[in-house]
């Protein structure tokens, strides 16, 4: 049975550009479950944002947090969705049909 995933948004914010490196290699290594990422430098404070999208088992996600997390002039946070993408989703949400 394929194990459940979840879908996140990681934070990160690099404010120690020597990190920039291990912080790709990371990213390169959990690559399976990145749906996406983007990148933002903001020279004004001298800092990298960036915002990575993943589908995963919550402990690849948390693993990967932490490995963000703990390198030198990084900070890194995962935002989880509530539910599984294996969940059924029908009847949840606002959405309203038939009506204009």
């Amino acid at each position: 049975m394929e194990q459940e995933t979840r879908i996140a948004v990681i934070g990160v914010i690099v404010e120690d550009k020597e990190a920039v490196g291990r912080v790709n290699q990371l990213l390169h290594e959990y690559g399976e479950f990145i749906i996406g990422r983007m990148g933002l430098p903001y020279e004004k404070k001298a800092v990298n944002i960036i915002s990575v999208v993943v589908d995963a088992p919550v402990d690849k996600i948390s693993a990967l947090s932490g490995k963000l997390g703990r390198l030198p002039g990084v900070s890194a946070k995962a935002l989880y969705s509530k539910t599984g993408t294996g969940a059924s989703a029908s009847g949840s949400g606002s959405r309203q049909h038939g009506q204009g």
